[in-house]
């Protein structure tokens, strides 16, 4: 087996020199049948590769999982259903990661939250300072974003697998967003169709452009001096 240091998988030394196992082979099936010694032969050389391959594959792994990704930090648990084209589906599973401050989080979307469960939705979830500055306009927002101050006034939005101060914490910051969210692969079918869907939120609620322009003044910021 490897051995560790310092928390670092090291490549196996074996105890026969790689050139020593051709001479090995030959010598102990020297009287045997050609035949019988040469498909021995090929199966030692084949365990020599598969040997050379983990030495050099299982260092590289442990590296690696030393190493963050994009896809690290999906954490934040939440649970709302959706509207997509023009039917109630969900409560989907949000995981999600915050990307900046302001803040802009990232969800991928579940219809369960089953290991083996695809990837069925994404939303992105932004700062209505960003969204409500000039970013997007009135006719684009109302067919294509949505309010999660008024989504989580339903009492359709659950954060899970926090205790409920911290949950309330996580539902103040997210009524400072917008949502918009792709739809990419409907359960139903065996394959994505190469159509993207923009699902709503149940109950969405149209805006006036002076609402549009009121809600930039809805920030982390304000929800504390509120306080």
């Amino acid at each position: 087996m490897d051995r560790h240091a310092g928390g670092k998988l090291l490549p196996v030394e074996l105890p026969v020199a790689r050139n020593s196992w051709v001479r090995l082979i030959k010598t102990s099936y020297k009287n045997l049948d050609n035949r019988k010694g040469a498909a021995m032969l090929a199966r030692f050389r084949f365990l020599r590769i598969g040997v050379t391959i983990l030495g050099t594959a299982l260092p590289a792994m442990g590296q690696a999982e030393n190493t963050a990704t994009p896809a690290d930090g999906h954490t934040i648990h939440v649970t709302a259903p959706h509207v997509v084209d023009g039917k109630v589906m969900g409560p989907y599973h949000h995981y999600c990661k915050v990307l900046s401050p302001e803040p802009v989080i990232e969800c991928l979307c579940y219809r369960s939250s089953d290991p083996g469960a695809r990837l069925e939705q994404v939303e992105y979830i932004i700062a209505k300072s960003i969204t409500r500055t000039g970013a997007v306009s009135l006719t684009d927002w109302n067919k294509n974003w949505h309010d999660h101050k008024q989504e989580i006034a339903t009492g359709r939005v659950q954060v899970l697998d926090l205790p409920p101060d911290k949950a309330k914490e996580v539902a103040d910051l997210v009524a400072t967003t917008d949502g918009i969210i792709f739809h990419v692969w409907s359960h139903d079918d065996k394959v994505p169709n190469g159509k993207v869907i923009i699902a709503q939120s149940v109950g969405h609620v149209n805006l006036t452009e002076a609402e549009l322009r009121k809600g930039a003044e809805e920030t982390p910021a304000s929800k504390v001096s509120n306080k």
